[in-house]
């Protein structure tokens, strides 16, 4: 019986959503820099800050403590990580 093989279709060169350089905000570039990036990597910058900074709340580790910087991004104090990535989307063009 012949096995059926998958053709790898060949890079047809479209960006997905996520991958998709993105300008960041004045806002925003003050921590991730003002270089366009994927959403992902804004993502993962943000985490490197945040850990960086000591800004995750020692009781609840899924809730961010913002400071200056952060707080003019989430627009608030504390942000949990879920609604994290709602308040990014605005500071991202």
């Amino acid at each position: 019986m012949p096995t059926k093989t998958r053709e790898k279709k060949a890079g047809t060169g479209k960006v997905n959503a996520l991958q998709k350089p993105l300008q960041p905000s004045e806002e925003l570039a003050a921590v991730v820099g003002s270089a366009p990036l994927p959403r992902g990597q804004v993502v993962s910058k943000i985490w490197e800050y945040i850990r960086a900074h000591n800004l995750q709340n020692a009781e609840n580790r899924r809730e961010i403590l913002a400071d200056d910087k952060l707080r003019k991004v989430f627009g608030k104090d504390k942000v949990t990580m879920f609604e994290m990535n709602k308040h990014l989307a605005g500071h991202l063009k």
